[in-house]
């Protein structure tokens, strides 16, 4: 699941690139202030609402959010902070957390029997996809779903429900065929009665959708709604609707009302303005976001980490829930002692290398570092390749010689480049590298400080101390004429008292 982290990064990277671009350019020359004036302040004001526009965010929400900014950001305790920019980004942050809806939320079960779901929306939302993944996203965390079919008026409908339950190891209710034939709400109905026949703990209603918002669509959906009474209703909104997401919100919430929302399409290159905007519009709080069109690109949204990667501010919390995912802790103690052991090899190396692919893209890993965006074009050319040719390489060898690669010589690393499609040069590359990488990683589990290739010395390195000045040898001489000849005398009255300045003393009459 730690790939799909990484997806939610990039997903934020193309739909918020804009927006993110002018909030740190805009925040960049406020830092430059030691003092804010409110001209200073009403220009930044002015800068965001111009930001927030050009992404497609609502005009209300927009007028709210830049009023509360301006607000908190003239007030007394900005203006007596010792960074008071600082404290300006600290509020614009509070403020788009709040427009994400603030806290993270989840799904609410029911206390006894199966918890209903509701997903409603217009047709080509993503609804029956989104069922697939938020059953495959249940099925993960220990839940038994059951996927009903009540879109029984789009053609396929149910059969793409079928195929999508199956992928994500669900159950599938379908009594009727569909493509115009059946009564949804029935089938609704028979659902639910069937997940409690069955102890099925979640039931995910697929409802039609239509083209755009009209009485029969609404009228259907909350008959169903008033059939099954579900635990959550979910609003699934295409986030390249832009402005038309908030009138199709406003629209749904009237007709039929909702208590959360589920964004997808968010690899496409949308603006991001549905995201700011549905929350501040409707009072519902985001629950999930779909990422990508696999199934497994699914997951919970968190408003706060959103805020930070808009702002440029990393989000070192999920890039540690990634690690934590993808490497287990007892091969990582394992992994610390072959360091301390010098018993780190190349199959321990690939090894590792694997499990770093499964955390995602090398993209999306830097993309959650604190002022990321400033080293945007470094990340859009990573050759996301070189860790395939890596792999290939290191597979390309034999078992002895990924445990001792002191004896690769010419003809094996030829052999080696030939057999993974690369050179020798990069073979000798990845050897060097290997070796740089395992002596540091043995000074790192040894508790000390490594020396990187290529930066000099860290300042405070262990076992980096100053240099001993190296005693003189007896007999030598020094190579100044003038400090000869204090040797000479010094020698001659060395049981005398030397004076201030280093000469010997005159006898006493």
């Amino acid at each position: 699941m730690a790939a799909q982290f990484c997806q939610l990064i990039l997903w934020t990277m193309a739909a918020f690139g804009s927006l993110s671009e002018r909030l740190t350019a805009t925040f960049s020359s406020l830092r430059q202030k030691g003092k804010l004036s409110p001209a200073d302040v009403d220009g930044t004001v002015r800068d965001i609402r111009r930001a927030l526009l050009e992404s497609d965010v609502a005009l209300d929400v927009v007028k709210d959010f830049t009023a509360k900014v301006r607000e908190r950001a003239l007030s007394d305790d900005v203006n007596k902070a010792l960074n008071p920019a600082q404290q300006v980004v600290t509020i614009v942050n509070e403020e788009l957390v709040a427009i994400l809806g603030g806290e993270t939320r989840g799904l609410a079960f029911a206390k006894s029997g199966p918890t209903v779901i509701m997903l409603a929306g217009l047709q080509g939302s993503g609804k029956t996809t989104l069922a697939g993944k938020l059953s495959k996203w249940l099925v993960d965390q220990g839940h038994t779903p059951v996927l009903v079919a009540c879109d029984l008026q789009r053609p396929g409908a149910v059969k793409q429900l079928g195929i999508v339950a199956e992928a994500a190891g669900a159950a599938f209710f379908a009594p009727e065929p569909g493509d115009g034939v059946g009564d949804p709400i029935a089938v609704a109905k028979a659902g639910v009665k069937y997940a409690h026949d069955k102890a099925h703990d979640v039931v995910i209603i697929d409802t039609a959708g239509r083209l755009g918002v009209d009485q029969e669509l609404m009228t259907q959906a909350s008959d169903i709604r008033t059939v099954t009474n579900p635990d959550e209703v979910l609003f699934v909104i295409d986030s390249m609707s832009g402005q038309d997401a908030v009138q199709t919100a406003k629209a749904f919430q009237e007709g039929v009302d909702f208590t959360g929302v589920v964004l997808t399409k968010l690899d496409g290159d949308a603006k991001g303005g549905a995201a700011l905007s549905v929350t501040g519009v409707t009072g519902r709080p985001i629950l999930f976001a779909s990422t990508g069109e696999k199934i497994d690109e699914f997951e919970v949204f968190h408003p706060d980490r959103m805020a930070s990667r808009i702002l440029d501010l990393g989000d070192i919390l999920t890039l540690i829930e990634q690690a934590q995912k993808a490497f287990d802790e007892e091969e990582a103690k394992e992994l610390e002692e072959k360091f301390r052991s010098e018993t780190f090899t190349l199959e321990d190396f690939l090894s590792q290398l694997q499990q770093m692919k499964k955390m995602g893209s090398l993209g999306g890993m830097l993309s959650m570092l604190p002022g990321a965006r400033g080293m945007q074009d470094q990340i859009d050319n990573l050759d996301e390749g070189e860790l395939v040719r890596t792999e290939a390489i290191i597979q390309s060898m034999t078992p002895k010689e990924r445990l001792t690669p002191k004896i690769l010589n010419g003809s094996r690393r030829m052999r080696i480049a030939n057999g993974s499609g690369t050179t020798v040069t990069e073979v000798n590359q990845l050897v060097t590298r290997f070796d740089q990488a395992a002596k540091m990683m043995k000074t790192v589990a040894k508790g000390g400080v490594p020396q990187i290739p290529g930066m000099g010395p860290i300042p405070g390195g262990a076992g980096r101390g100053k240099k001993k000045n190296p005693k003189k040898k007896a007999g030598s001489r020094s190579g100044n004429p003038a400090k000869r000849a204090q040797e000479a005398l010094g020698k001659s009255s060395s049981s005398g008292a030397g004076s201030s300045f280093g000469l010997p003393s005159s006898p006493t009459d």
